[in-house]
């Protein structure tokens, strides 16, 4: 006992592998972002995908200034994602954020740190989403103020969707929003749904909207597209993933649009 232990090196190094998984989906998070990484490992992570953070600082209230304040660290936050080695997707998962800083501007920030990589965000993400139900006419549930809720209003509008009801719960705080119960979600869900709309958006990559998607669907009679379920879709079928998951709503039943 207690004598030298011989360490052995062998000569031969080990093959390795080009990657540990297939696909490598970045996620630039909020620091105060409890159901992102949550969603994303039920919903894409896999033996073929792996599923990668980076945080970047962000400071309550919710708020259009306080929101803009993310945009200068973005392509710090992307570059530590898997420092010098590429990715297939980066999602930036902050929706009002998407809205106030453009979904342009943000794609090219990664894109500094991540040359040519996919990028989505929830915003364009929802887009695809909802043009994938086939949805024209849309009702709208928010958990924002009346003043972060706006601009969301107008991007929808501006890219052609009629918007038969808006609905905000008055929260300025995202940890609050990530907390918001099952139950009262489903409720909230079931009354901001007009009825001659073909769709309904839920905003916000805090809110566990993803989680009772099917729930929502059979209450309402018509799909319900969230955040977080428009990103977890669109980076599964970047990555080449095609298979219909219905039991995680009518969005995972769909292709990726072209274009």
């Amino acid at each position: 006992m207690g004598g030298a232990v011989e360490i052995i090196q062998t000569n031969a190094k080990p093959r390795l592998d080009d990657r540990p998984l297939a696909k490598r989906i970045g996620l630039l998070i909020l620091a105060t972002d409890h159901t992102t990484e949550v969603d994303f490992q039920r919903i894409v992570a896999s033996e073929r995908i792996g599923v990668y953070v980076s945080r970047i600082p962000y400071a309550n209230p919710t708020t259009p200034e306080n929101l803009l304040k993310m945009q200068p660290v973005l392509t710090q936050g992307a570059s530590l994602i898997l420092p010098g080695e590429a990715l297939d997707v980066v999602m930036y998962s902050c929706t009002s954020a998407s809205v106030v800083i453009g979904d342009e501007k943000i794609e090219s920030a990664i894109r500094q740190a991540k040359p040519g990589v996919a990028v989505v965000t929830p915003t364009a993400a929802a887009v695809k989403g909802l043009k994938a139900v086939g949805a024209r006419r849309i009702s709208i549930l928010t958990p924002y103020t009346v003043e972060t809720s706006r601009p969301m209003a107008q991007y929808f509008a501006g890219l052609g969707f009629q918007i038969d009801r808006f609905t905000c719960l008055g929260l300025d705080d995202d940890r609050e929003m990530a907390r918001i119960a099952s139950d009262e979600l489903v409720s909230a869900a079931v009354a901001a749904t007009a009825p001659q709309s073909d769709a309904l958006f839920v905003s916000c990559t805090a809110v566990r909207a993803a989680q009772v998607a099917a729930r929502i669907e059979p209450e309402i009679g018509k799909p319900m597209v969230s955040s977080n379920l428009a990103t977890a879709w669109a980076c599964l079928r970047l990555c080449g993933e095609t298979a219909a998951r219905p039991e995680l709503g009518t969005l995972m039943t769909k292709p990726y649009p072209e274009g």
